[in-house]
């Protein structure tokens, strides 16, 4: 099976990646940068455990295609912390008990990232459709908004 170099940037980080066609983002990450932060939940693009911001958007990353990436910028979860201190969504999320399994808190987190990178301040109804596809069965959500709106209300997103 012929391959495709894929020339990206990846938390900051130049990458040159050979992908398979039909290769997804999610699995790119997970398998070939041993990335695990970024759940694999449905693989649908139903339930946002595999949010990760493509050029600054939400993307789901089991819907990318891997070889669509060619000069693009990819954040995931691990791409939030710098110099070893969690991002600030990171901490509030801790502090609000927004976390409970843990498995959808990446995807969460990173939705929020992108609602606050291009809105600051956004009211609790953006807050809530922001994070509309990204499906949670532990926390109802109540703590999730209140840590994403206690960082735009303070802390730099």
């Amino acid at each position: 099976m012929r391959k495709i170099v894929i020339n990206c940037t990846i938390n900051g980080e130049e990458q040159t990646l050979l992908v398979k066609p039909g290769q997804r983002l999610l699995d790119v990450l997970r398998e070939d940068l041993g990335l695990t932060g970024t759940k694999e939940g449905c693989g649908i693009g139903a339930c946002g455990a595999c949010t990760v911001l493509v050029d600054g958007l939400a993307e789901n990353a089991c819907l990318v295609p891997a070889a669509s990436l060619e000069g693009r910028s990819i954040t995931t979860i691990e791409g939030l912390s710098q110099d070893g201190r969690l991002h600030p969504l990171q901490e509030a999320f801790l502090r609000h008990h927004a976390v409970q399994c843990g498995f959808c808190t990446p995807g969460l987190i990173m939705s929020a990232k992108a609602l606050l990178d291009r809105n600051p301040h956004p009211s609790e109804a953006q807050i809530r459709r922001a994070i509309a596809g990204n499906l949670c069965r532990c926390t109802g959500y109540e703590q999730v908004v209140e840590a994403i709106a206690d960082v735009a209300e303070g802390a730099a997103p």
